[in-house]
């Protein structure tokens, strides 16, 4: 196994992207655009909030043109007078796991979403689009954006303290992690710096990220809360904090989210950032993570390490859930007769795409979940909260249970090459 782990680290190839000037098109700052997205099982739609002007770009500035294809959503931008492609960036939202609920055939929400680019130079035409059941993307809302327009935001970011706690070089060439403090009182800012000192270290034990710490900074925003803790509604349990986060997502007791989205942005953007973590001041277990968008985890219960590091495969890499016996709210998440975006779950409808070549010829295609397949790369039912037609590509792995000791071969390959992408 280990050697075998050591192959895919090493021999994973360099990526080759067709990239355009980052100096011709996009200043060294970023443009938020806001929006809320919302409807109901059935429909969607965006609705814009505000565009603000921030003042750091961490993202690569070389690789501008997202090639993984993940994520439900994806936004493009455009430059007006050529229309070439400049930027492209896969997410995912709390909206769609919503969509998938009982409530949302019942009722319409929103939710608050947002884009996040290098600042552009001259017009440009912001697209976003949303994969449909069939797997195919459809347009549902798109705009010019002019960047000398006076009521594009430029407003200085509160100045909350922030401490480095892992440095290896400038943004655009590092993976950039922020940790905010939620549920922390300014009197436990102190508690908060060590434990994002710890949660850092959590990451690092583990690899692939072990390995490849020198493509990585993290800082950590100082954010006090009125009062400790968060919600948990089921046992009447209300805090005040800075986040508004909360347990009991959809209903289900560990799903631990927060919709205050706007806060959160707006306090991430007093360091440059690639992808932002919520740490909650709470010992109960729980988290959640949503691709290029954000990460949410308690930092005192007794798994905080594999929950931490789990959810950080969901928020960076886009790995997909590998469990199938756990309490969801979802209904019919997947198309069974679709491949699924995700890098590390498969409906075989085009496996190709995925592990297969990382599959031994002797390896039994599905493959028993037996002793005999111990540690074997193969092709596994039960995977995307569904125990028939999704497969996954090992027995146990960090994204399927908190007793796998790592990352599967093949999520750690997926891993490995979002981070070549941020850091190249």
């Amino acid at each position: 196994m280990k050697l075998k782990l050591l192959f895919f680290i090493l021999f994973i190839p360099a990526f080759s992207y067709s990239q355009i000037d980052f100096n011709q098109y996009f200043r060294n700052e970023s443009m938020r655009f806001d929006f809320l997205i919302g409807g109901n099982s059935k429909e969607e739609r965006v609705y814009p909030e505000q565009i603000k002007k921030e003042p750091f770009w961490a993202g690569s500035k070389k690789n501008l043109v997202d090639p993984f294809n993940y994520g439900n959503y994806r936004f493009r931008i455009f430059d007006i007078k050529t229309d070439s492609l400049l930027f492209s960036k896969g997410f995912s939202t709390l909206f769609e796991e919503w969509q998938s609920t009982a409530e949302a055939k019942e009722i319409d929400k929103t939710f608050y979403q947002t884009a996040i680019f290098p600042f552009p130079k001259r017009k440009i035409r912001l697209e976003i689009d949303s994969r449909q059941w069939q797997g195919n993307f459809k347009n549902i809302y798109k705009t010019e954006i002019n960047p000398d327009n006076y009521f594009i935001l430029n407003e200085m970011p509160e100045q909350f303290e922030n401490y480095e706690v892992l440095n290896n070089g400038k943004p655009e060439n590092k993976v950039d992690i922020v940790i905010l403090a939620e549920g922390y009182t300014l009197a436990e800012m102190g508690k908060f710096t060590e434990d994002a000192k710890r949660v850092t270290g959590y990451l690092f034990d583990e690899e692939p990220f072990k390995s490849e710490q020198a493509k990585f900074n993290v800082n950590a925003v100082l954010t006090p809360s009125l009062e400790s803790g968060t919600d948990i509604p089921g046992e009447n349990i209300y805090k005040n904090t800075r986040f508004n986060s909360t347990f009991y997502t959809f209903d289900v007791s560990r799903y631990l989210t927060t919709s205050d989205m706007k806060n959160i942005l707006d306090a991430a953007a007093v360091v440059p950032y690639d992808h932002i973590y919520v740490l909650v001041n709470s010992e109960r277990y729980g988290g959640g993570g949503f691709f290029n968008f954000i990460s949410v985890c308690t930092a005192d219960n007794s798994l905080t390490k594999e929950v931490f590091v789990h959810e950080f495969g969901h928020g960076f890499a886009g790995l997909g859930d590998e469990y199938y016996n756990s309490e969801v709210a979802y209904e019919d998440f997947y198309n069974l007769k679709v491949e699924p975006w995700e890098p590390n779950i498969t409906t075989l409808v085009d496996f190709g795409s995925k592990w297969k070549s990382m599959v031994d010829e002797s390896v039994e295609i599905p493959t028993p979940r037996n002793e005999k397949y111990n540690n074997t790369i193969g092709v596994y039912e039960g995977g995307g909260y569904m125990s028939k037609g999704i497969y996954s590509p090992f027995i146990d792995c960090r994204m399927k249970s908190n007793n796998a000791k790592s990352f599967c071969p093949v999520c750690t390959e997926s891993i490995i090459k979002v981070i070549q992408f941020y850091s190249e």
